[in-house]
């Protein structure tokens, strides 16, 4: 529970502007890290080869290298669909989640940059851009409909995390979310890149100037989003009955609040 609070307490913003400012580098970093490094791992010629096993599992990993680094300061979103989900789940508030909106988009844009600066240009330049997301094999509904999905069950991963019942098991969240973007890349990866982000996606697009179906990448993730946070806040979120907390945690929630 005191845990939960002390998330509570950095999403709701109601500490000092030190801690705005942090909330706001944590995401614009840590977004950075994820487009750099998930990014780079996309990287496949005939002098780099690449398997769509290495790409996934790179991902997950810059997942959880970021959430590990930023998630006690910002609670590492990485992603504008995260962040309204986060809104509606009421873990934060409006205006700090349009921070993190800003501080997300300007993390993707360097950290997409920095590969532009860094890797040969042939790797960049292969396909119709390094990272750009485009349907693959499919129609641009049928994309819409697997970004939809993939990014609702990216939130329901989130929403479960968030839930007041599960606030004593947050020590493996950054492998757990690692995992599922991996997983959900996995499957849908082949078809559609598996965005669920808008910020990656869009990085790449406007590096690479290449914004074809670019629209599907913001309208999915963020409905999907939207619309699985409303769902699992209604029908699934309970709120941590008072006989469940044990006195140690009591304890630290009193210390909490005379702290704050």
């Amino acid at each position: 529970m005191s845990r939960e609070i002390r998330c509570c307490k950095v999403f709701k913003m109601k500490g000092s502007t030190l801690d705005k400012i942090s909330a706001f580098l944590g995401e614009l970093i840590g977004t950075g890290i994820l487009v750099f490094l998930g990014c780079m791992g996309c990287v496949s010629t005939t002098q780099f080869p690449n398997h769509h096993l290495q790409i996934v599992l790179n991902f997950g990993f810059a997942v959880l290298i970021a959430i590990q680094c930023f998630g006690c300061v910002s609670g590492a979103h990485l992603n504008p669909a995260v962040t309204v989900a986060a809104y509606i789940y009421e873990m934060v508030s409006l205006p700090m989640a349009f921070a993190y909106f800003i501080a997300q988009m300007l993390g993707a844009f360097i950290g997409y940059g920095l590969l532009m600066i860094l890797l040969p240009s042939d790797t960049l330049s292969a396909g119709n851009g390094l990272c750009v997301t485009l349907p693959n094999a499919v129609t641009p509904g049928q994309a819409f409909g697997i970004e939809f999905v993939i990014t609702s069950v990216l939130i329901i991963v989130c929403c479960g995390v968030w839930d007041p019942r599960n606030a004593k098991f947050h020590d493996s969240v950054g492998i757990r979310f690692g995992l599922a973007i991996a997983g959900l890349a996995c499957a849908a990866g082949p078809f559609t890149g598996a965005s669920m982000n808008p910020a990656r996606s869009f990085a790449p697009a406007l590096w690479n100037t290449h914004f074809e179906f670019n629209w599907i990448y913001w309208l999915a993730p963020l409905s999907g989003a939207a619309v699985s946070a409303y769902a699992y806040k209604v029908v699934f979120r309970r709120e941590v009955v008072e006989a469940e907390i044990t006195p140690t945690e009591k304890l630290r929630h009193l210390e909490d609040v005379q702290l704050s």
